[in-house]
C-alpha cells in the first residue's frame, strides 16, 4: 500500500510517499480502507519528534482519517496516534464514528480532532451546560479547531472573540458566527479584549500558542475565568507565574485529546452531544485546502507557515 512515511525527524522535507506493508488489525482492532486524512498541528510536531510518545522513525504519519471499515463496509471517520495517512490503517472501534450520509470523505476526515477538541475546550471551561451570557476568546480562530469552536459557540449562545493575522480570514469566520475579530498584527489582543468588554474580560480563553501567550491570555480573563491550553504552536513552553492567577481567582487547564481519547465514557458523552448537533445540521467542517498524498510536503509547509484557513486535508485514495 501507499503510505506517507516520516523517514527521520525534521520538517516537511522528511516526508516521503513509500510502499508499505498492508495494515493488519491488532487485538480488538479493525482495518479501515482510508480515503482521506485530516492534517493537524500535532502532525507537524510528530514529524519533528516533538510529540510525546512518538516512536522512532521510520513511521507512518497521520492521526485522523475517513474511509470504510473493511469488516462492516460502513463509512467511518476516526482518530489514532499515527499511521492514518496510508491506504489502510488499523483502528479501535471505540474511536470510529459514522459519517453523515451527505458528507464526502474529505469532510469526514476534517471532523474528529477539530470538533472533539473544541467541544472539550467548552466542557473544560464549564460552558457546555451554561447557555448564553458567556464570553470566550479563541486564538487562531481561522484554523481547524478555531472554526469548529465558533460553530459550537454559536450553538451554545457564546459571545466570541477571535484572533487571526488576517482581516480576510476574520471576515470569513464572522460568516460562521464570530462576533468580534481581532487582527493581532494590528492591535494587541489583550488591549483589544479590554476595550471590547469595557474592561471586564472574558470567561475563557482557548489557547494553543504557548510561550508568553498563556500569561497574556490570563490577563484577558474576568473573575474566575479559565484559560484552556491545548497546544503550543509557537514551539515555546508556557511562561506563567501562577501569582497572576490570584487576583481574579483565575485558573489554567490543560487539554490533550491523545489522553482523553483513552477514556471511553468521556468520549462517548462528547460524541452523544456532537452527533445530536450533526443530526440537526448545525456542524460542518471548514476545509481550506485538499492536497493529494503526493503533495503532503506542500500541505505540511502551508500549516507550518500558518497560512491555512480552516482544515487542510490529504486525499489518500
Amino acid at each position: 500500500m501507499k503510505a506517507l512515511v516520516i523517514t527521520r525527524f525534521g520538517g516537511p522535507e522528511v516526508l516521503e510517499v513509500q510502499n508499505a506493508p498492508d495494515a493488519h488489525a491488532g487485538p480488538e482492532q479493525v482495518v479501515v480502507k482510508v480515503e482521506a486524512g485530516g492534517l493537524n498541528f500535532a502532525d507537524l510536531l510528530t514529524a519533528r519528534g516533538g510529540y510525546p510518545g512518538t516512536p522512532k522513525p521510520p513511521l507512518i504519519a497521520g492521526r485522523e482519517f475517513a474511509g470504510v471499515d473493511t469488516r462492516t463496509g460502513r463509512r467511518v471517520m476516526g482518530y489514532s496516534q499515527w499511521a492514518a495517512f496510508a491506504e489502510t490503517t488499523p483502528a479501535y472501534p471505540a474511536l470510529l464514528w459514522p459519517v453523515p450520509e451527505s458528507w464526502s470523505a474529505e469532510q469526514a476526515a476534517a471532523f474528529p480532532v477539530n470538533f472533539f477538541t473544541a467541544y472539550f475546550a467548552y466542557w473544560k471551561a464549564g460552558l457546555v451546560e451554561r447557555r448564553g451570557g458567556a464570553r470566550v476568546l479563541i486564538h487562531a480562530v481561522a484554523g481547524g479547531v478555531g472554526t469548529a469552536a465558533v460553530e459550537i459557540g454559536k450553538i451554545l449562545g457564546i459571545e466570541m472573540y477571535g484572533t487571526s493575522s488576517s482581516d480576510e480570514k476574520l471576515a470569513r469566520v464572522r460568516e460562521l458566527g464570530l462576533q468580534h475579530g481581532i487582527n493581532y498584527k494590528q492591535k494587541d489582543y489583550v488591549e483589544a479584549i479590554k476595550d471590547l468588554t469595557r474592561g471586564e474580560g472574558v470567561d475563557a480563553v482557548f489557547e494553543m500558542l504557548g510561550g508568553e501567550h498563556v500569561a497574556r491570555s490570563v490577563r484577558c480573563l474576568r473573575d474566575f475565568g479559565r484559560v484552556i491550553v491545548y497546544g503550543a504552536a509557537t514551539g515555546e513552553p508556557a511562561i506563567l507565574d501562577p501569582r497572576i492567577l490570584y487576583a481574579k481567582g483565575a485558573s489554567v487547564h490543560g487539554l490533550w485529546l491523545s489522553y482523553l481519547s483513552q477514556n471511553h465514557s468521556i468520549m462517548d458523552a462528547a460524541w452523544k452531544q456532537l452527533s445530536e448537533w450533526l443530526a440537526a445540521d448545525k456542524l460542518a467542517p471548514v476545509i481550506g485546502k485538499v492536497f493529494p498524498l503526493t503533495e503532503a510536503r506542500t500541505a505540511y509547509t502551508l500549516m507550518q507557515e500558518g497560512k491555512n484557513y480552516g482544515k487542510i486535508v490529504l486525499k489518500i485514495s
